[in-house]
């Protein structure tokens, strides 16, 4: 069943934290995957309401990471 407020999610976003662990730029993240820098900032930043597998793949595999590096569940939607 959907939350109550439809804008409020528990998955916390590292994004931040894999970009400066590798030394890259949301923008040259950006360029690799294919997406736009406004996109991958909305996902860095937790206000992404979705993302697709492919975008996903592409992110794992220009970040060398799995899924659950880069997602995780957070119950109090503390990050």
């Amino acid at each position: 069943m959907p939350p109550d407020n439809a804008d409020a999610h528990s998955i916390g976003v590292h994004l931040d934290r894999l970009l400066e662990a590798r030394g890259l730029t949301l923008t040259e993240l950006a360029d690799r995957v294919g997406v736009t820098v406004v996109n991958l900032s909305v996902l860095k930043n937790g206000r992404a309401k979705a993302i697709r597998f492919s975008t996903l793949t592409a992110l794992c595999r220009e970040l060398g990471c799995q899924p659950g590096d880069l997602l995780s569940y957070q119950p109090d939607g503390l990050e």
